[in-house]
């Protein structure tokens, strides 16, 4: 392992063992930012969040909370974003970013149009499109029921496949 690298590890991991407390309400803003259109374009929530997993199970955290709050974030931000959606509808076109880059809602659109309802639970695993297809599922005034179905149970998903590969792959090699 590189030195610098080795030493920010052992710092990150010195810090959510000093401010375990804290771990879960971390998650939830990383995750949050993530999953706010727009914000999400800036916030690389995606990369942090994968490595707190080994991080939390390394400092003795129990995954339980982290997950719930890195899913409760994601669910929240997505929520917010439908509301802008649903209350901007076709004036979001001419909002910054996407009234200088058009592209990223026009992928949104078509996304949204091929998958239905599907798309909001599909769009949380993908990137790019992950900051727009709710602002999108509300412009189009996506029922909210169905809406937050798609949304809390991609959420816990999402959360999970972040978080839980490198808690349990460091659980398998420290042998506990």
């Amino acid at each position: 392992m590189f030195p610098e690298v080795q030493h920010w590890a052992q710092d990150a991991l010195g810090f959510v063992q000093a401010h375990a407390h804290w771990t879960p309400y971390i998650a939830f803003l990383l995750a949050f930012g993530e999953s706010l259109a727009v914000v999400s374009l800036f916030v690389p929530a995606t990369v942090i969040l994968i490595g707190m997993g080994p991080i939390i199970e390394a400092g003795g955290i129990a995954l339980l909370p982290v997950w719930a709050g890195a899913a409760a974030g994601a669910a929240l931000g997505d929520a917010v974003s439908y509301w802008v959606g649903f209350r901007l509808k076709g004036r979001a076109r001419y909002i910054w970013p996407f009234s200088r880059h058009p592209q990223i809602l026009v992928r949104g659109e078509h996304f949204f149009h091929r998958h239905g309802s599907w798309s909001v639970f599909i769009g949380r695993f993908f990137g790019p499109i992950r900051a727009v297809i709710p602002l999108v599922a509300g412009m189009f005034a996506m029922p909210q029921f169905v809406f937050q179905m798609a949304n809390i149970a991609s959420a816990m998903l999402w959360a999970f496949l972040l978080l839980a590969p490198g808690a349990a792959a460091v659980k398998f090699w420290t042998g506990g």
